[in-house]
């Protein structure tokens, strides 16, 4: 089973969840930059929410998306709206890429806002999520 796990940050907020989805999982996390060399089963994606929308990097990776994935995995933080789940399987339809219904989120701090977060308790639930989600679509 080929495991990818791609992320966008500014913050620091979203790369600790997808580094804590890796060690799980035993494969490096790498961000937006890093395009899908292969074709993958399972694409854990992460962003987080800026001016009320997923960055434009997250939006041209996904666009740029030209190998076989199976299903992706939405993790996010953000600090004022819930997570990134619609505007990202919007992007996703487009490319007739599933996006599974799981998805994992928590807050991220910005300035004052959620000091601290996503804090130790929320990155082992991310790595207890991946754990989950391995479970549930491994072949």
């Amino acid at each position: 089973m080929k495991i990818a796990i791609r992320y966008y940050t500014r913050s620091g907020n979203t790369k600790k969840l997808a580094d804590a989805i890796g060690k799980e999982l035993k494969i490096e996390a790498q961000d937006t930059s890093h395009k899908l060399e292969e074709d993958v089963d399972i694409l854990f994606l992460g962003s987080s929410v800026y001016a009320y929308g997923v960055d434009d990097d997250i939006k041209k990776f996904i666009n740029d998306i030209d190998v076989k994935v199976g299903i992706v995995i939405n993790f996010s933080t953000a600090a004022l709206i819930n997570s990134t789940y619609k505007q990202v399987k919007k992007l996703l339809d487009k490319k007739n890429i599933p996006l599974a219904k799981e998805e994992f989120y928590c807050r991220g701090s910005f300035g004052p806002v959620h000091k601290g977060r996503p804090n130790e308790d929320d990155l082992n639930n991310a790595q207890k999520f991946a754990k989950e989600i391995l479970k549930k679509y491994k072949k």
